[in-house]
């Protein structure tokens, strides 16, 4: 039963990492077109997370951009966060995240334009 059991879980865990797609999550905020996204699929460890920004049609490259990525405390386990400032790489703000575990990690986009206006967008993602 046990060798069974054990069976069951690599086969699912085999499913999942085959499955697996890349990050990509597409909004509009205030004007601005905001695309998250990865080359690879996450994972628990460091990721490579890049943030387009545009207005119009127009890459924004001026802005200053900062990602938090947060997991509430549950019972039994500590709030846990990760911070990463967006630093310019082909019309893309790129950032590395270490996410410490699988599960859902909310996330707090924020931008500034040279207008001096901060605007935040909001989401999650799941590892």
């Amino acid at each position: 039963m046990k060798n069974l059991m054990k069976a069951v879980f690599a086969l699912f865990f085999t499913v999942g990492l085959l499955q697996a797609e890349p990050l990509l999550q597409e909004g509009n905020k205030n004007g601005y077109d905001v695309a998250l996204s990865s080359e690879k699929s996450l994972v628990v460890g460091s990721n490579d997370i890049f943030i387009a920004l545009s207005k119009d049609g127009a890459a924004v490259t001026d802005a200053k951009v900062k990602i938090k990525f947060y997991m509430p405390e549950m019972p039994g386990m500590p709030y846990m966060e990760y911070v990463g400032k967006g630093k310019l790489v082909n019309d893309k703000f790129k950032t590395l995240i270490n996410f410490s575990m699988s599960g859902t990690w909310q996330y707090q986009l924020k931008f500034k334009t040279h207008d001096g206006k901060i605007h935040k967008v909001r989401g999650s993602v799941n590892l």
